[in-house]
């Protein structure tokens, strides 16, 4: 019963903007765990106090802007997204987080926070056709590639499934389909969380297979702006 009321649950703007802005302290907090470690204190120690307030709930807004404006100042200092998508995709969360904070109205509040939504399901979408007019994706091909010749796997023992093409073009087709009709989950709230779901193991799934771990952190910050949207337009 408790999962059932879970899964029919809707969230206010406000409520997925504290969501998101405590997923965000925990998936940035991370990130910058992982700087200090290799003693880069000047842009990651700020950033790291900041995502503690925000994960607090201390500051308000400024915390988010203040997360915007550092990754910004990073964008400059490391020439573009060090770490392409997930970079990308941190920097359109904090946007939108700050647009929604910065918005005069209700009205341009849900504007900012549906922009971000609809972003999110492109990122499905477009990475699905993206993968379906590639002949190599459709034979399935480009994921033996992945595995036999990529230099992201994290364990030599994972290239031996690079030997079992059948399996490998089955998976890939799952993942193209899955991701093509990813859009048709906002149909249904219940449809939209178990995709959200499967998108969350999709990505947990990469992050073992091949260390893009913060691809799996980060996406799930931007979840509760879906889960709002899905509602407010159905």
């Amino acid at each position: 019963m408790s999962a059932l009321v879970f899964l029919q649950s809707s969230l206010t703007a406000g409520e997925a903007m504290g969501w998101m802005q405590l997923l965000l302290s925990f998936a940035i907090g991370q990130q910058s765990l992982e700087h200090l470690v290799r003693g880069d204190r000047m842009i990651f120690v700020p950033r790291l106090m900041l995502c503690g307030a925000m994960g607090l709930g201390i500051g308000g807004a400024w915390p988010v802007w203040g997360l915007w404006v550092i990754s910004l100042a990073m964008l400059r200092r490391y020439q573009g997204p060090y770490n392409g998508g997930s970079d990308k995709m941190t920097m359109l969360i904090l946007s939108c987080l700050s647009l929604a904070h910065l918005a005069p109205t209700p009205f341009w509040q849900e504007m900012a926070l549906s922009y971000l939504a609809v972003q999110l399901v492109l990122s499905y979408f477009v990475s699905g056709w993206v993968k379906v007019v590639n002949p190599e994706w459709r034979c399935g091909e480009a994921l033996c590639d992945v595995f036999r010749f990529s230099a992201y796997p994290v364990s030599e023992a994972l290239r031996s499934l690079a030997e079992r093409p059948r399996f490998l073009f089955v998976m890939g087709w799952a993942v193209i389909l899955f991701e093509l009709v990813f859009p048709l989950a906002l149909l249904d709230p219940v449809a939209l969380k178990l995709a959200l779901l499967c998108a969350a193991g999709f990505h947990f799934s990469n992050a073992c297979f091949f260390g893009l771990n913060r691809f799996f952190w980060i996406w799930l910050c931007a979840y509760p702006a879906l889960i709002w949207f899905q509602d407010r337009i159905f």
